[in-house]
């Protein structure tokens, strides 16, 4: 009797032991990284067969700070451009709203409405792509 209470105590030490440092693959690789926060653009390109070319993006005035969106909590949105044209390194804003979805997100600036795949969100970098176009951003 005291062998058949050892085993099935072992038993159920080993399954309980088996579901605690069970290892969740179908979760790896989520994020809960916010999109909220200030996102300076770095890179744009293209995805043509799943081979991803990118560069630095012409938008980005070579000697001043980088263009960038800021997604605000409460859903609205402010795009920053830095240009010369007039002035060095002058800044020119735009506001709009934005909205997220589980993989895409809706960038609505002057009424121009954009949605985006998010294919990577992480603490520091943020990867939107819109058909074949790709745009990288960074905190």
């Amino acid at each position: 009797m005291k062998t058949k209470s050892i085993l099935i105590a072992f038993l159920l030490s080993i399954g309980l032991f088996t579901t605690s440092c069970n290892s969740s693959d179908e979760n790896e690789g989520d994020t809960l990284a916010p999109i909220e926060g200030k996102w300076d653009i770095v890179k744009v390109g293209t995805s043509i067969n799943g081979v991803e070319t990118l560069s630095d993006p012409p938008q980005n005035t070579p000697g001043c700070n980088h263009d960038y969106i800021d997604l605000k909590i409460n859903n609205t949105l402010v795009s920053g451009d830095y240009s010369s044209t007039v002035s060095p390194c002058a800044l020119t804003t735009q506001s709009g709203t934005y909205s997220r979805g589980d993989s895409k997100v809706t960038l609505v600036i002057n009424g121009a409405s954009t949605t985006y795949d998010i294919v990577n969100l992480t603490l520091s970098e943020l990867k939107l792509k819109n058909g074949n176009a790709i745009s990288v951003y960074i905190r």
